[in-house]
């Protein structure tokens, strides 16, 4: 009943205020308050308020919500720890482990190297490689 009360006094001081707002031409900014004003009128009448304060004082309701909330936070702590260990690892809970890749790696050093060793060196590439590029710009005079 407390309830119903005073969202019945809100929407009343929310219309009084639209009236007010209305009355100095200010129509668009009185129609967006009245909107707001009859929020609570309207949960009272559809019988939401009522619904609510069922839930809100009923302490069965609230250990349900810690439920609810507790099974979340497992959930997420739970994905949270897997997407964790499958990046550390590099593999997730029933996948299998990445092998190994074959070959040198780029950081694998001959032991009296001051290179790191790559495999056989590039071939040089030709002189006249770049004489078409060359031939644009002598065109253009660069």
């Amino acid at each position: 009943m407390l309830a119903e009360t005073i969202c019945s006094a809100v929407s009343a001081a929310g219309l009084g205020l639209a009236a007010v707002t209305a009355y100095r031409r200010r129509f668009l900014a009185a129609a967006r308050i009245t909107a707001y004003a009859l929020v609570p009128i309207g949960l009272v009448m559809t019988g939401v308020v009522e619904w609510l304060t069922g839930i809100v004082f009923n302490p069965t309701v609230w250990i349900g919500f810690g439920l609810l909330g507790l099974a979340w936070l497992i959930l997420v702590t739970t994905r949270a720890v897997e997407r964790r260990g499958a990046a550390r690892a590099g593999a997730g809970a029933g996948k299998p482990a990445r092998k190994a890749k074959a070959g040198p790696s780029p950081e694998t050093v001959a032991p009296a190297a001051s290179k790191p060793s790559l495999g056989p060196a590039p071939a040089q590439a030709p002189a006249d490689d770049f004489s078409d590029i060359e031939a644009i710009l002598k065109k253009h005079g660069i």
